[in-house]
């Protein structure tokens, strides 16, 4: 097999094998879209007893934030409080500036949202959230019925209606006359109000392509799942809970991505399989950690038991609030860094004033993009430079998932061929390889697979049953991306796009009539 490696044009020469005439017209290509830079290789190759030249790219990760399905930086415009973390921004500044940002967390009580019995505040959530709908992101939801500032974090109605609860005080448990409340879980008058609210939430919300996933947050404070601050149940009591609160969530919600707080298990307990978990699993409902530089001992607590959810669901995180962390002297972009490497994390949470945050720590957030969920890389791709209408062609790519967690959706490469006014000749969709099956790995260290596909492009004859989109011969640009079956772009690469929406042209091909 020849092999070129192409650095800088030389002097035209004479007698061009087909070889030499794509060596030309590549060097031109290149030299004209100014993309040189961006390979870390460019080859020329001849088919073995052939005079048929191939193309082959090795396009090096431009290291720029991704915005992609399943993953991303999660801003936590309400932070319970409605003014925690989002009122400091003007209505117009939807964090543009933040890299990697893709969704906006929405976690409010109960009260909030349905003030009457039937009566909704929906716009509590809906107009924060089109903001950022309106620029391609997603919101999260978590609604709560305990909270630590506010004693009807479950509407009055609902206690008024028979609901039974308990009066408390923050820390130190139950307390008659105590300021706050919190309902008894398993009180069927409580339950089928709640239910009654989730099915109208889910109306809404579940299988909404704008919905990232929505916390099962209805016990426990904060909607994380813990009573140590208020009734303190048993683990018996806590297990029956959480199993009856997310049935009922499940009931509800048949499409959306729920999730759970690790707490449910224990805030500080170390281990990998505990019922309250290993239940959630069961039914589909990943994990969220609450507690990322939360304790001055550890920097969190849950890194075992996200490696039962992390390879078949996406693994949320939450940092302590970024105030109170700093202002302990705690804070380290570092550390953060290596909790998405332990919990294979794809979502992490800005939680507190994002202009802070990003100001305080951009290196460590640009660092962090590269990891945080996947990042599929294209090392490599052949073609061959020339080929006559009608006729398959095979197409190489080798891919790689250089972030910590997998694709969980799935996707297919696929070739676009565009003429010089950027019309669209052919798509063809590489159909037996989900980019689903690329396993993350360690840091500069992820293993690729390769990839083998015959595509055609043009009218084949009637006669052999294989029909395609007319066209005609010329030069085509070659474009690759990521999408659906169907060739649906919807997921971002780290090549350089120059305005060409997710699908990155590489090269070009060269049609000839046919045969």
């Amino acid at each position: 097999m020849d092999k070129l490696l192409i650095f800088a044009p030389s002097n035209k020469p004479t007698g061009l094998s087909a070889v030499a005439k794509a060596i030309i017209s590549a060097m031109k290509f290149w030299r004209i879209s100014g993309l040189v830079s961006l390979l870390t290789f460019f080859v020329v190759q001849r088919t073995p007893g052939t005079d048929i030249a191939r193309t082959v790219v090795r396009p090096a990760d431009t290291g720029e934030a991704l915005v992609n399905p399943g993953m991303g930086w999660t801003l936590h415009f309400y932070s319970n409080f409605i003014e925690n973390y989002g009122s400091k921004l003007e209505l117009s500044d939807t964090l543009d500036d933040w890299p990697g940002l893709s969704t906006i967390f929405l976690r409010v009580p109960w009260s909030f949202l349905e003030p009457k019995e039937g009566e909704f505040n929906w716009s509590l959530l809906d107009t924060p959230a089109q903001r950022w709908i309106a620029k391609g992101k997603q919101i999260a939801l978590c609604v709560s019925s305990t909270e630590s500032w506010w004693r009807n974090a479950t509407p009055k109605w609902v206690h008024d209606a028979g609901a039974k609860g308990i009066e408390f005080e923050f820390g130190a448990g139950a307390k008659s006359g105590g300021p706050l409340w919190e309902p008894d879980y398993l009180d069927p008058v409580f339950l089928q109000k709640l239910e009654n609210f989730l099915n109208a939430l889910a109306k809404r919300y579940d299988g909404n392509p704008n919905v990232a996933f929505i916390t099962v947050g209805s016990f426990g404070m904060w909607g994380e799942g813990h009573t140590v601050c208020s009734s303190k149940l048993s683990e018996e009591k806590t297990l029956e809970v959480v199993k009856r609160h997310i049935d009922l969530y499940v009931k509800c919600f048949k499409h959306a991505q729920l999730c759970i707080s690790d707490d449910v298990a224990g805030a500080t307990k170390s281990g990998t399989n505990f019922p309250a978990t290993d239940y959630a699993l069961s039914k589909g409902v990943t994990l969220r950690d609450d507690s990322i530089l939360v304790s001055q001992r550890h920097p969190w607590f849950h890194a075992e038991m996200a490696q039962n959810f992390w390879p078949r669901m996406p693994v949320i995180l939450e940092h302590e609030h970024f105030a109170g962390v700093k202002a302990r002297g705690k804070w380290n972009g570092e550390t953060l860094l290596e909790s998405v490497e332990a919990y294979h994390a794809s979502y992490m949470s800005i939680h507190g004033w994002p202009r802070d945050v990003l100001n305080e720590w951009r290196d460590a957030i640009t660092r962090l993009n590269r990891r945080l969920g996947y990042r599929l890389q294209l090392r490599e791709l052949s073609w061959p430079s020339e080929i006559p209408l009608g006729e398959p062609f095979l197409v190489e790519a080798t891919w790689a998932n250089a972030g910590v967690a997998p694709c969980y959706n799935g996707g297919f490469w696929a070739l676009m061929l565009k003429d010089d006014k950027g019309g669209i000749v052919s798509v063809n969709v590489a159909e037996d390889f989900d980019l689903r099956r690329l396993k993350p790995g360690l840091p500069g260290d992820s293993s690729a697979e390769k990839s083998s596909t015959r595509f055609v492009t043009s009218f084949a004859s009637y006669s052999s049953g294989a029909h395609q989109p007319p066209t005609h011969p010329g030069t085509l640009g070659l474009f690759v991306f990521v999408g659906r079956l169907e060739g649906t772009l919807f997921i971002a690469l780290p090549l350089a796009d120059l305005a060409s929406h997710r699908r990155y042209k590489v090269g070009q091909l060269g049609l000839t009539a046919r045969k």
